[in-house]
């Protein structure tokens, strides 16, 4: 068991933009310094480094740039943005285990300016590899980009449960809330109403444009290491209290259409009683959710998956409010990546350090407890962080 054992000590990020114009190596060098820096370590100190597979900056370029000198760890994790909370995972292992003393978890890329992850790429499905195969099946039926995919999941769960564009609307409404007194966000100072999602273009129905995430350019870092140590260094630690990664039966990436049950995530219910049972807590005690939201529908669905409400009842929870701040469950108090930036959802790990730190802009009074997921309809990853 790793609970208690780490914390997060210093975070960073670039600025979030649709143009950085410089390379994702500067930008992970620029984040990955800026992080340890906040954790008032030197580059000589950091003896490992975790990112993506996706990742196109390799550990020994980052080490170079920075100032790293011998790594004793590094560690990628493949799934796009599932790997996110899992990074934090490996990192806390190697850690806890001795392999590592201080380990960075970084992701950068230029991700509206560079390669869209979310163009339509006929040649995906051609690859000799299982990926490719895998693909096969769906992209030559149209389905061929993430909101494509999500788009028929989150139809069969509007026919199960009678949910509406409109609840998926709230969602985004609720990100851009927060995101507007959020500096930091792209969607600063703009915020919108539900008939503004309600106006917005279909993309793939049953999703408008207001339901799906941004593109964008930027990068973010963490610092991990003991939770001994991180009490010594600039800022209060962000304790793991646990860590946790999951794939569900049958699992394909983003489009799991052949189990028996077609409206659920259990990847995510996976993830979800690993989490509860390591830090000894359940959903009554978190007082702040940071819930992936590449797209609307699949934070409806984490809700119910999580234990927050029952199966189908995610659009009553998510009603009046709820999840807005001074609500039951504020969710993504820094706009999330519909509202702030979509850096494969490192940027919402950052938010939840800042939130048991007390520093966040939409800080939530009493935040001792936060919970953080990773990317959804893929095999995925989840923490909890602690005060």
């Amino acid at each position: 068991m790793i609970s208690g054992k780490t914390a997060i000590a210093g975070i960073a990020a670039t600025e979030f933009s649709k143009d950085s114009g410089r390379s994702e190596l500067q930008l992970a060098a620029e984040c990955v310094r800026g992080a340890i820096e906040d954790a008032g370590l030197e580059p000589a100190e950091v003896d490992g480094l975790v990112t993506f597979t996706m990742d196109t900056n390799t550990e020994t370029a980052v080490a170079r740039e920075v100032g790293i000198g011998e790594l004793s760890f590094f560690s990628r994790i493949g799934y796009g943005g599932g790997a996110a909370c899992a990074t934090v995972q490996q990192a806390a292992m190697a850690v806890a285990t001795g392999v590592a003393e201080v380990v960075v978890c970084y992701r950068a890329f230029n991700e509206r300016s560079g390669q869209r992850f979310g163009q339509f790429n006929a040649g995906l499905s051609g690859q000799p590899t299982s990926t490719g195969l895998d693909n096969s099946w769906s992209y030559p039926a149209g389905l061929g980009t993430p909101a494509a995919q999500v788009a028929m999941f989150a139809r069969r769960y509007m026919h199960e449960y009678g949910a509406t564009s409109e609840d998926f609307g709230r969602v985004a409404v609720a990100d851009r809330k927060h995101a507007a007194t959020n500096p930091n966000a792209w969607f600063h100072q703009r915020p919108i109403t539900l008939a503004d999602h309600q106006d917005s273009r279909w993309i793939t129905e049953p999703l408008r444009l207001l339901d799906c995430c941004q593109e964008s350019d930027g990068g973010v870092a963490l610092v991990v290491t003991s939770l001994e140590r991180a009490r010594d260094l600039a800022h209060p630690p962000a304790v793991v209290a646990a860590a946790a990664q999951g794939s569900g039966t049958d699992q394909f990436t983003m489009t799991s259409y052949y189990r028996d049950e077609l409206t659920g995530l259990p990847e995510m219910g996976l993830v979800a009683r690993q989490l509860w049972r390591q830090a000894g807590v359940g959903p009554r005690d978190v007082q702040v959710g940071i819930l992936y939201d590449h797209f609307t529908p699949f934070v409806l669905v984490q809700l119910e998956e999580l234990g927050f409400c029952g199966r189908g009842e995610a659009r009553e929870f998510i009603a009046d409010g709820n999840i807005e701040l001074g609500g039951g469950l504020p969710l993504n108090t820094h706009g999330g990546q519909l509202g702030e930036a979509y850096i494969h959802g490192m940027n919402g790990i950052a938010e939840a350090v800042r939130q048991i730190r007390g520093t966040a802009v939409n800080q939530v009074r009493g935040a001792e407890t936060v919970l953080v997921t990773a990317g959804t309809g893929v095999p995925t990853s989840g923490l909890v962080l602690a005060a």
